[in-house]
């Protein structure tokens, strides 16, 4: 069986206006509609990436009312990881905005992956590293990688994952007629 999340690309710059340039709260709750519009108008995509491409500069404010707001409201229902996200001054007031609202983003570059904001618990870590490097993860397969981890124990890990933001769940129909849980990181190389 075949398990993709169906994505797309978000283009920051393009619910931006005139400016390239993201400054505080009012700006970015202008913005924040457009991209809520954006997101809702898709309700097949689970997974945006979200490139900065084009946008020179954005405060932690406006940071905070755009994609960390969009990736806090859709927490376990649709990831946003950012693409094209080099400056490293924009990387610090995204991490900042993040950290505030304890909301982990992912960042893509290539096929490198950082978390901004919260870094997963030290007990998830592990877990979280086995997912991450893989386009989808079950707590078996977790299982069999780990010897000194229970089928109940990796649950438990995978699924607080999910429902920090660090992870996507889907649920699947298992072979034997039960519900499986399959956990994809957000973003990663385009497939």
């Amino acid at each position: 069986m075949n398990h993709v999340l169906e994505s797309t690309s978000l283009y920051l710059r393009e619910f931006m206006g005139d400016s390239s340039q993201g400054w505080g709260r009012d700006q970015g709750r202008e913005v924040y509609s457009q991209l809520l519009r954006f997101v809702e108008s898709r309700p097949g995509i689970v997974l945006f990436r979200v490139s900065v491409q084009g946008v020179s500069r954005v405060d932690i404010s406006f940071a905070s009312e755009t994609v960390v707001e969009l990736a806090r409201r859709y927490r376990g229902i649709k990831g946003f990881a950012f693409i094209d996200l080099n400056d490293t001054d924009m990387l610090e007031n995204w991490d900042a905005a993040a950290a505030k609202k304890n909301q982990p983003l992912m960042v893509w570059r290539d096929s490198e992956p950082s978390v901004i904001g919260p870094a997963p618990s030290q007990g998830n870590a592990d877990a979280f590293q086995f997912a991450l490097f893989r386009p989808h993860a079950r707590a078996a397969e977790f299982v069999e990688a780990r010897s000194n981890v229970s089928i109940a124990n990796a649950s438990t890990k995978f699924k607080q994952l999910s429902e920090q933001g660090f992870l996507l769940r889907q649920d699947y129909k298992s072979d034997s007629g039960g519900i499986e849980y399959i956990y994809f990181r957000i973003g990663g190389p385009a497939s």
